[in-house]
């Protein structure tokens, strides 16, 4: 399985970007596709996931209500809206997927991406 995200930028804050990510290398129909994201000097943390089936998410405090995961089963990708961003929402964000159920932990995903950084100015 491979994941390639892209869409990374800088905004200034109040902003959007729509971040996507691609997925190739195998039918990911039963799979839980999250973002995450890494800041310089901290650990990665979840963002938000969504399943591929029934399409249910979940998304970290610090982000609901400002970004909406979403999927396209036919084009195999997983999109992160992001609005009204703001300078702590500045990281490296990450796609990821996981065989098994739903998880909010990093460590319990089975397939990355690359990266793309988001830079939001002050």
């Amino acid at each position: 399985v491979q994941l390639q995200a892209s869409g990374g930028g800088l905004v200034q804050a109040g902003g959007s970007l729509r971040l996507s990510c691609a997925t190739s290398g195998r039918t990911l129909s039963t799979y839980v596709m999250g973002w995450f994201r890494q800041a310089p000097g901290k650990e990665r943390e979840f963002v938000a996931y969504i399943s591929w089936i029934g399409g249910s998410t979940r998304y970290a405090g610090s982000v609901k209500g400002r970004f909406t995961i979403s999927r396209d089963n036919a084009k195999n990708t997983v999109d992160l809206q992001m609005n009204s961003l703001k300078p702590e929402d500045t990281a490296v964000y990450y796609c990821a997927a996981r065989r098994s159920g739903p998880s909010s932990w990093y460590v319990e995903y089975d397939y990355w991406g690359q990266g793309t950084l988001v830079t939001v100015s002050s």
